[in-house]
């Protein structure tokens, strides 16, 4: 984009009440099987009020002023089930368990057989999308080797040969939702942190091959976890500049909440940083002037071309009104950073 300091959102935002049960999507870890009882709608309902869930989404976000929209994720349980339900080789009748990152049993996917993808997912959540903002948009895919790590492996010889079959089916994905219309691809690889050990056997291995021959813009989010879940940061991160050698051309980074020490950010030296700078474990509303100070601690560690401004994590947790004040008030303080950079 022409604009510097581009603004925004790592993927979701917070859905209305009307459309899901807020409560019990706040009393559980995020699903990784389908969750269909979280939802208000009827099902012969559901594809058109998540449809109007989504320009809610998108009005809100050019309402205040960001600069690549999103969907929101207003269609999705979670920021992953949804595609990873979606594909060959899963056995949905008979859940399987994994830990999720807290340590916790939770029902998973159970892999019976090669997964493959076998139509695509979310094409039609690009296209309508496109159809319905003239801004460039993004939309997000869960990664292969977080889906890896949230699914019961009763097939495969290893868990890194079940993730290369994931990565293969989001390659594909990929690929068809430039064609239906994307600006940039997100993929969502949070267990990359919270799995470095693994993350440094085979992580970059996998996402690269998800990124095999894809030539739009691309951004890869690791993170802490969603604020409302996973309460604790650790002073900075277990897996980050492994990515440096990624095909990726973006790479997501908690720095609001953690009060990261942006020198990290120099061990990333061929990406654009999506910087984090909206804490979303405060229900406070920062000032445009707070999150400005946020956007002016990476300036010294990083050019200010390679660098978009997003939220730490997902709003998909917050009440409404706070979601879109925190969105309102990154793109204010983008705006005051603009404005100093061009005296």
């Amino acid at each position: 984009m022409s604009v510097i300091l581009p603004t925004t959102l790592v993927g979701s935002y917070s859905q209305p009440d009307w459309l899901i049960d807020r409560s019990k999507l706040a009393g559980r870890f995020p699903p990784r099987v389908r969750a269909q009882e979280l939802w208000r709608v009827a099902p012969e309902w559901l594809e058109q009020a998540q449809d109007d869930a989504t320009l809610l989404a998108i009005r809100d976000q050019e309402r205040a002023g960001i600069d690549i929209i999103s969907d929101g994720e207003a269609r999705r349980e979670s920021y992953s089930n949804r595609f990873a339900t979606a594909l060959d080789g899963v056995d949905l009748d008979n859940p399987g368990t994994a830990l999720d990152r807290s340590g916790h049993p939770n029902p998973v996917p159970r892999i019976t057989g090669k997964i493959r993808r076998r139509h695509a997912v979310q094409v039609r959540d690009v296209e309508f999308l496109r159809a319905n903002t003239d801004r460039p948009i993004k939309i997000t895919v869960p990664g292969p080797f977080t889906m890896a790590q949230q699914a019961q492996n009763d097939f495969y010889a290893s868990d890194e040969d079940m993730a290369m079959d994931y990565a293969v089916a989001v390659n594909e994905e990929i690929l068809d939702l430039f064609a239906a219309g994307a600006s940039v691809v997100q993929i969502d690889e949070p267990y990359l942190q919270a799995r470095p050990e693994k993350a440094r056997d085979f992580g970059v291995r996998v996402l690269n091959r998800a990124l095999q021959g894809v030539t739009g813009t691309t951004a890869v989010h690791i993170c802490f976890g969603y604020a409302a879940i996973i309460h604790a940061r650790p002073e900075g991160y277990s897996f980050l500049h492994e990515l440096d050698a990624s095909l990726a051309s973006q790479i997501s980074v908690e720095t609001a909440q953690s009060n990261l020490d942006c020198a990290i950010l120099e061990k990333l030296p061929s990406k654009t940083i999506m910087l984090g700078v909206l804490d979303l474990s405060n229900p406070e509303v920062e000032t445009p002037e707070v999150v400005a100070q946020r956007i002016r601690r990476a300036l010294p560690h990083v050019p200010v071309e390679r660098l978009v401004i997003a939220p730490d994590c997902g709003l998909k947790y917050l009440p409404r009104d706070v979601a879109y004040g925190k969105m309102k008030a990154m793109v204010d303080g983008a705006r005051i950073v603009r404005a100093e950079l061009a005296r």
